[in-house]
């Protein structure tokens, strides 16, 4: 671009700026909050009046009188509006015409360019494809070797997270492209183990549950190597009849499991549950983290302050040790059997 081309520039963005309006961008919503564009009402209300002008009435701020203009840090930039990914630092570079400027956007997808006729010139205007921001325009003045292009961008229209913060903002993914791993996955499933009584029963209300994807019986908690059935009844293993499921966390929760639990049964009974009496038919969680832990004993400590039962509740809450399969036959119990032996049902 001219000198003579970049100094009209400066003069009409000056010109066009709010006095006094040159505070840096507010945050914008984190990418997983955005749901739908935000009407321009609502928008008054969350930008500054310098981000309202330039994204929603395609204005201009001053060159060299911004804020991201001569960031050096590494980074994303994001859409201010709706918190989209447009930028990465790894593209920026120093044009020396006072705004940022880079050689492509993160995703071109993301961006929408558009002839402008503006201010008696013929320049190719550049906005956000989400929220349908101005940002600015790009110009085939940039690097050769990196494509030629330079996108001349306004900070306002920009929201800059460090690369420092982008794994709490949402953004870990994207922590390769700066020479950093990305965080770890969270599981794809997790595993709740609890006891209540008699797992015939406990199984056929538990596999019915939203998210629930796996459920099996079996002893634990006891000391006895191996138990087997005709072991686990007489009481002196020191097991419990248990369930064990897998479920799916971004469907239900630990605890929605443990809600739906304390209803199912009667945590109030020690060693008994219905006409089935021994420790083998307590009430127990056996928690597999520390997370688990916490939700359990809160979850717990607010089921015997509602006053849903009348009785202190005893459920114990215990590390998970080595689980031990219940025979072929016990599985699926209800299933195989319709109308067959339960002491479990749900209270309302």
């Amino acid at each position: 671009m001219s000198r003579f081309t970049i100094g009209l520039l400066a003069l009409l963005a000056g010109m066009a700026a709010v006095a006094g309006a040159m505070a840096l961008p507010k945050a914008s919503p984190k990418p997983s909050e955005v749901q739908t564009m935000s009407k321009p009402t609502d928008l008054k209300q969350r930008l500054t009046p310098v981000q309202f002008h330039e994204t929603q009435e395609n204005g201009t701020e001053p060159a060299f009188q911004n804020a991201y203009w001569n960031e050096k840090r590494d980074g994303l930039y994001l859409d201010v509006v709706s918190g989209e990914p447009l930028f990465s630092s790894k593209d920026k570079f120093d044009s020396g015409c006072g705004w940022p400027s880079f050689t492509r956007p993160l995703d071109k997808t993301r961006i929408a360019e558009q002839r402008d006729l503006s201010h008696g010139m013929v320049r190719t205007e550049v906005r956000s494809a989400g929220a349908d921001s101005h940002l600015g325009h790009v110009f085939e003045d940039g690097p050769q070797d990196q494509g030629g292009l330079r996108y001349c961008i306004n900070s306002a229209s920009l929201r800059f997270v460090p690369v420092e913060d982008l794994e709490q903002e949402g953004l870990g993914a994207y922590l390769p492209l700066f020479g950093r791993p990305a965080p770890a996955t969270k599981a794809a499933t997790e595993t709740a183990t609890l006891a209540g009584g008699c797992f015939w029963g406990m199984e056929d209300l538990l596999r019915q549950q939203p998210g629930v994807l796996e459920t099996e019986v079996g002893y634990t908690g006891g000391t006895t190597p191996n138990p087997r059935y005709e072991d686990v009844k007489t009481g002196r293993t020191g097991h419990a009849e248990s369930i064990r499921i897998v479920f799916d966390p971004a469907k239900t929760s630990f605890e929605a499991l443990l809600r739906f639990f304390f209803r199912m049964h009667d945590p109030t009974t020690a060693h008994r549950q219905g006409n089935d009496v021994g420790s083998q038919y307590r009430s127990a969680i056996f928690i597999h983290s520390e997370t688990q832990r916490q939700v359990a004993e809160r979850v717990k400590a607010e089921v015997e302050a509602s006053g849903f039962w009348k009785k202190p509740v005893v459920t114990e809450i215990v590390p998970a040790g080595p689980w031990h399969s219940a025979e072929a036959y016990h599985q699926d119990y209800l299933v195989k059997n319709p109308g067959g032996y339960t002491c479990h049902w749900v209270r309302e």
